[in-house]
C-alpha cells in the first residue's frame, strides 16, 4: 500500500515548499473567518434565538445539533478522504473550497429566517439546516486547513500559520457579535428581537461567502507546489476507504489529541452557549457592558497571536499546551466559584465589571493560545503517518479536527440546554427577574463542569508523543525516501 501511495507524487512536493509569505498567511488565515462566524452563531446565538426568541424548547435545540453531529461523524472523514485523493487540474483541495462558498452562505441565511412552524416543524427545520450547513462548511474547512502542512514543513512555522487561522476565526466570529450588540440588537426588544436575527442571517451569509472565495483565490497559486495523489490501481470501495481512514487515525498520538480536542470543544461550546445568559443574568451586566466585553475579545485574540508562537518555540507544542492550559482553565471558572462562596462583589458594585472583564480578557487570550498550539500539533501527525503508510492524509486528520470543533455545537449546546432545563431557567426572562436560587444552581452546575472537562482534556494532551526532534526525524526519513 505504501509503494502504491508514493507513486504519482508531484515532484515539486517532494522538496520543502517555499516559506509562506505574510500575504499567503493572511489569505489562508482569513478563510477561517467563515468557520468562526458560523461557530459564533451556533455557539452564542443559536440556543438563544431558537430557545428564547422563536420558542423551540431548549432541549430540542440541543437534540437537533446532536443529530447533525451524528451525520458529521460519517460525512467529515469521507470528505477528508475524498479531498486527499482527488485528482484535478485545481489540485486536491481547491475544487471543494470553491464549491462550498455559495451553499454555505445560502444555508446560513435560511437558518436565521425560519418560517412560522409548530414545535415539531421548527425542530425538523433546525435539524435539516444544521446538517446542511455543517456538511457544506466541511467541504470548505477541511480542505482549507489541510493545506497547512503543505504550506510549511517547519515545526515552528506551522504554529505561526495556525495562529493566523485562529486569529481570523475568533475575530470573524467576534465581529458578528459586535454588529449584533452594537447595531442590530439595539432596539427595545434587545436580545429578543427576531427581526434583528433575520438581518444577522443576511449579513453573515454574505460574509461567509466572501471569506471562502477570498481565501480560496488567495491560495490558488500554490496548487502547482502541492502533492498530487497517486493513481489508484484498485477501485474505490467502502471497505478500502474506511480501511485507510482507520489505518490513518489508528495512532496513539492522534487518538490522544482527538480526545483532548473533543473535550476542549465541548467545554468551549458549553461556555459560549451560556455566555450571554451568564453575563446578563448571573452577573447582571447591562447590554452596554456586554458590548464592551465583546469588543475586548479582539484584544484577547491579539495577545494570543503573539504568545502562541512564542510558547511553542520556548517549550514545544505539548508542553506549551499544558502550561498555558493549566493557567487558563483554572482561572476561567474561578469567578463563578468565588461568587458561589460569597467572595465576589455583588451585582451592581462598580468594581465587579472591571474585575470580571480584566480576568476574562487575559484568560481568553490563554485559551485561544491553547487552541492555536493544540491545532498546530495536528500538522505534525501528517509526516508521522506518511512514514508508516506512504500516504499523505491531511484531509482525514483535519476532517477529524473539524468534526471535534463542530462537537462544540453538538455536545456543548446539548450540555447547555440540559443545564438550563435542569435549573428550570425561565424562557425570555428579563434581567433581574430570575430567582436567586435558580442563578446559584446555574453557577453551581456550570463552573465545576467546565473545570472538570478542561482538566480531562489536558490529561489527554499529555499522552501526545510527537515533539520537534521526532518531527524533524520524520522529515529526514521522508527526504531519504524521496517522499
Amino acid at each position: 500500500m505504501a509503494n502504491n501511495a508514493q507513486a504519482g507524487q508531484n515532484p515539486a512536493a517532494t522538496s520543502p515548499p517555499a516559506p509562506p509569505s505574510v500575504l499567503l498567511k493572511l489569505t489562508h488565515g482569513f478563510g477561517a473567518a467563515a468557520f468562526g462566524i458560523k461557530n459564533n452563531g451556533f455557539d452564542y446565538f443559536l440556543l438563544l434565538f431558537y430557545g428564547t426568541v422563536v420558542g423551540l424548547e431548549p432541549g430540542l435545540v440541543g437534540l437537533a445539533i446532536l443529530i447533525a453531529l451524528v451525520f458529521d461523524a460519517f460525512s467529515d472523514p469521507l470528505v477528508g478522504y475524498w479531498s486527499d485523493n482527488l485528482r484535478s487540474r485545481w489540485g486536491r483541495r481547491h475544487p471543494f473550497m470553491y464549491a462550498a462558498a455559495l451553499p454555505v452562505g445560502l444555508s446560513y441565511f435560511l437558518l436565521w429566517n425560519p418560517p412560522e412552524l409548530s414545535q415539531l416543524g421548527l425542530f425538523l427545520y433546525l435539524t435539516i439546516l444544521a446538517v446542511l450547513i455543517r456538511t457544506f462548511i466541511t467541504f470548505y474547512e477541511t480542505p482549507s486547513t489541510a493545506l497547512l502542512p503543505e504550506l510549511s514543513r517547519d515545526y515552528d512555522e506551522r504554529t505561526s500559520l495556525q495562529s493566523y487561522r485562529i486569529f481570523f476565526g475568533w475575530c470573524g466570529g467576534n465581529m458578528m457579535s459586535i454588529l449584533m450588540f452594537g447595531f442590530i440588537l439595539t432596539g427595545p426588544l434587545g436580545l429578543r428581537d427576531r427581526a434583528g436575527f433575520e438581518t444577522y442571517g443576511i449579513i453573515a451569509g454574505v460574509i461567509l461567502f466572501a471569506a471562502i472565495v477570498v481565501s480560496t483565490i488567495g491560495t490558488h497559486h500554490r496548487i502547482p507546489t502541492l502533492t498530487v495523489p497517486p493513481k489508484r490501481t484498485k477501485p474505490f470501495s467502502l471497505k478500502l476507504v474506511f480501511g485507510e481512514i482507520f489505518e490513518t487515525l489508528n495512532e496513539r498520538s492522534f487518538i490522544a489529541l482527538f480526545a483532548a480536542t473533543v473535550l476542549f470543544s465541548v467545554a468551549t461550546g458549553l461556555g459560549a452557549s451560556l455566555a450571554f445568559l451568564m453575563l446578563n443574568h448571573f452577573w447582571g451586566f447591562s447590554e452596554g457592558q456586554i458590548f464592551i466585553w465583546t469588543t475586548l475579545v479582539f484584544v484577547s485574540a491579539g495577545i494570543s497571536f503573539v504568545i502562541a508562537p512564542m510558547a511553542t518555540k520556548r517549550w514545544g507544542k505539548k508542553r506549551a499546551t499544558i502550561i498555558l492550559g493549566l493557567f487558563a482553565f483554572t482561572v476561567q471558572p474561578a469567578p463563578y466559584l468565588l461568587r458561589l462562596a460569597g467572595l465576589m462583589p455583588e451585582n451592581g458594585d462598580p468594581l465587579l465589571f472591571p474585575l470580571i472583564v480584566a480576568i476574562n480578557t487575559l484568560d481568553l487570550a490563554f485559551i485561544i493560545a491553547v487552541q492555536t498550539v493544540s491545532y498546530a500539533m495536528i500538522a505534525d501527525l501528517v509526516e508521522s503517518n506518511q512514514v508508516k503508510t506512504g500516504r499523505r492524509n491531511e484531509g482525514v486528520y483535519y476532517a477529524a479536527i473539524t468534526f471535534t470543533r463542530k462537537a462544540t455545537q453538538g455536545l456543548g449546546v446539548l450540555a447547555a440546554g440540559l443545564i438550563l432545563s435542569a435549573v428550570a431557567f425561565p424562557d425570555a426572562a428579563e434581567p433581574g427577574t430570575v430567582a436567586d436560587d435558580t442563578l446559584w444552581s446555574l453557577g453551581a452546575l456550570y463552573a465545576p463542569t467546565l473545570l472538570v472537562i478542561y482538566l480531562a482534556a489536558l490529561y489527554f494532551v499529555s499522552r501526545y508523543k510527537i515533539d520537534k526532534a521526532q518531527h524533524e526525524a520524520n522529515l529526514e526519513l521522508l527526504s531519504q525516501r524521496g517522499s
